[in-house]
């Protein structure tokens, strides 16, 4: 007894690594259960929590340190929500968002607080608190859409916007109910909230992209970029506190305003989501569990008359709204469900509102005991709202998102047809690695997450067999840059005469579709990769092949300019490249400024009314011209020029003397020189795409793999 009373296993706990460890177990087991019986995660997290809290088990308090877990855990939602949104789509749909965000609101305040005066016969004041409550709503179901693969649907990405705007309009009425019943609300008030909300607002979205594009510059280090990233998050919340809004919508900004330079498929994105996902949102959620008190559900059965309308009132008014956003933007039953999942479920908003509410203390009754905005029953009602909302909000995502991802789904992919798109990446030193990992990842297709291919090329001579321990030390490297994003790299570690003709070995071994060669700033491209060894590769295989050279990270790229040749959209490649260049430009964030013939130029217009990206167009056929480039190609840009072999239709002369106007004119720019697949070797074909219908083992299948490409290959067939 002695024992256990030194290592303090009295109840509640309060040894912090036993307490630590039980919640660990807690978020390990609880999924793994439920997902048996059908049951979402956040489900069972909620219920763990209400079991090992105060008014559970007593197990453990809701101290300072699950407080303080949780609250990092509401804001990486919300971060997570701005981050991995399209940004794109988010500014496509801004209008829908901002029609959504109003139904979510309105509905609810005006339902909410006829049915609370009315039927509930409280004050108007209170009933006017109440309904605000009913409008605002939290992204709990983010995580579980994001894990289904449906994060970037249109139906999501319009709630996520609508969240902000709801969830401002619903905090401000709190900020103007609490001001009134203190009677601190005046001109003053209003004046001192929007001029703090603007300047917030311009701080967050326009400071904090320079800030974040600066440091990711300079610091190549991943426990330092997470660090820097969780510290403006933080920094944005506490900014909206100052402003007089909730820290959520200062976290919700930050997503945004860091979007573009942590691309979805980066090291650094998988790190913030595998935290979160791991530790800081099942914190957010067991805490959320822990306000749970049953007993007051059968102590009288005011509590539960008062539960029931709450419920009752905001279901039904955020279907409604949803329902009607549905019918107004032409979406489908199952995005309904999305939307209804991400605005139905309440937390964090919620249980701000009925806190103020329950402090504010209008007087005395006769008994001397304090009147509240908000009585007990409305708190212990809040609590039980919350529990209903976020347990239908979860099966409505689930099945909702289930159901999306399905119908999104490549039926029509089998194991060969995801075995076409293999990338190689000849690995020459270790400082071009994690540049040449982030750019095969963000050109392939979306369900490649084993195609990649390092090779390290050893000589036969003695020298260079001594050799092959710092060749295996750069196969590592790149085999655990490729594991931080959650994809796996094979190491090939190859003995040749000669570079050329292990690469081409390994191409036709493997059956590569795509060659990824990278060289340093301030080494010529023909110095690394002589003219031979480039033309060497390109007639022996029918691969596309990427030469790339990083002058900076490729997450601080703000345009990417593209020049593509007369006639390109004639050969057997384009189409390949075509979607390699889009997922680029999706998967960065950057503007892409194409510059070629109006025939080519035609498939880009077709290519974005389906798949929008940031995207401008300019005529441009002169390649004799080509220095026009070095007054237009900024030091942020990604110069990206599409290449050609000889003989064929999209060749220009000029193109020989690229290499070496890029070394002499664009040495501060990062450069992307494309050479496709080009089939063949004439200029007498003059029959558009007869050189795509030559090789359709390699095109439609690499094409099918995601839904950019079978976009492309529809867009060919429509136009052969």
């Amino acid at each position: 007894m002695l024992l256990l009373n030194a290592l303090e296993f009295n109840l509640p706990l309060k040894n912090p690594v036993l307490i630590f460890s039980l919640i660990l177990f807690i978020v390990l087991f609880v999924p793994i259960l439920l997902n048996r019986v059908k049951i979402p995660p956040l489900i069972g997290l909620i219920i763990a929590g209400a079991l090992i809290g105060p008014f559970g088990f007593n197990l453990m308090l809701r101290d300072s340190s699950v407080t303080l877990f949780g609250t990092v855990g509401l804001l990486y939602i919300m971060f997570m929500a701005g981050l991995e949104i399209d940004l794109i789509q988010f500014k496509k749909n801004s209008g829908k968002s901002v029609i959504l965000g109003l139904y979510t609101f309105i509905f609810p305040m005006l339902i909410g607080t006829a049915v609370t005066y009315y039927v509930l016969h409280f004050s108007l004041m209170t009933s006017v608190l109440l309904a605000s409550m009913f409008a605002s709503h939290t992204l709990i179901v983010y995580p579980l859409l994001s894990k289904l693969g449906v994060a970037q649907n249109r139906a999501v990405t319009v709630t996520v916007g609508a969240t902000m705007i709801t969830d401002t309009l619903a905090l401000l009425v709190l900020a103007a109910v609490a001001g009134m019943s203190t009677g601190e609300i005046n001109n003053e008030f209003w004046i001192r909230l929007g001029i703090g909300v603007l300047l917030f607002a311009l701080i967050v979205l326009f400071l904090f992209p320079i800030i974040g594009r600066w440091f990711f510059k300079i610091n190549q280090e991943s426990v330092s970029q997470y660090i820097f990233v969780l510290g403006m998050v933080f920094l944005a919340g506490f900014l909206a506190e100052v402003a007089g809004i909730e820290p959520i919508i200062g976290a919700f900004l930050a997503g945004l305003a860091l979007n573009r330079h942590i691309p979805h498929t980066s090291a650094l994105m998988n790190r913030i989501e595998f935290v979160g996902n791991a530790l800081f949102i099942p914190f957010f959620l067991i805490g959320i569990g822990m306000l749970i008190d049953y007993r007051v559900f059968i102590k009288d059965w005011e509590t539960l008359e008062v539960a029931a309308v709450m419920i009752l009132c905001a279901m039904v008014s955020k279907y409604l709204a949803c329902w009607l956003g549905q019918k107004t933007f032409g979406y489908t039953a199952d995005e309904r469900r999305i939307m209804f999942s991400l605005s139905n479920a309440q937390a964090a908003a919620t249980l701000a509102t009925v806190l103020v509410g329950y402090n504010i203390i209008l007087g005395t009754d006769e008994s001397g005991q304090p009147i509240r905005l908000l009585n007990e029953y409305v708190l212990n009602g809040t609590i039980l709202m919350i529990l209903v909302s976020c347990t239908i909000a979860s099966f409505a995502a689930q099945k909702g998102g289930r159901n999306i991802a399905l119908l999104e789904a490549e039926e029509q992919l089998d194991g060969n047809v995801l075995e076409s798109e293999k990338i190689l990446i000849p690995l020459l030193s270790e400082n071009q690695i994690d540049e040449l990992i982030q750019l095969s990842i963000s050109i392939k297709s979306k369900k490649n997450t084993k195609g990649f291919y390092g090779l390290s090329v050893l000589g036969n001579s003695p020298t260079e067999v001594s050799n092959e321990k710092a060749a295996k030390k750069i196969l590592d490297h790149a085999v655990q840059s490729a594991a931080a994003t959650d994809h796996t790299l094979q190491p090939v570690l190859r003995y040749d005469s000669g570079t050329s003709q292990a690469i081409i070995s390994v191409i036709q071994e493997q059956k590569i579709s795509d060659i990824l060669l990278g060289f340093t700033a301030g080494e010529g491209i023909e110095k690394v990769f002589p003219k031979e060894l480039v033309e060497e590769i390109l007639e022996s295989s029918q691969a596309t092949l990427f030469i790339y050279r990083p002058t900076q990270p490729l997450t601080t790229i703000k345009r990417q300019i593209l020049v593509v040749p007369p006639n390109a959209e004639t050969e057997a490649g384009f189409a390949l490249w075509l979607i390699r260049v889009w997922s680029l430009a999706r998967n960065t964030g950057t503007k892409l400024l194409v510059y070629g013939h109006e025939n080519s130029l035609k498939f880009f217009r077709d290519l974005q009314v389906k798949h929008p990206v940031d995207i401008q167009f300019e005529t441009f056929t002169n390649w004799d011209d080509f220095l026009l480039f070095s007054r237009e190609v900024k030091q942020d840009d990604l110069f990206t020029v599409i290449m050609s072999r000889r003989l064929h239709r999209s060749y220009q002369s000029a193109m020989m003397r690229v290499p070496g106007l890029i070394e002499q004119y664009f040495k501060s720019n990062s450069v992307l020189l494309i050479f496709p697949i080009q089939g063949i070797s004439s200029n007498l074909n003059d029959s558009g795409f007869r050189d795509l219908n030559m090789m359709p083992s390699v095109t439609e299948n690499l094409l099918r793999l995601d839904e950019i490409g079978k976009t492309v290959l529809g867009i060919f067939k429509r136009n052969k």
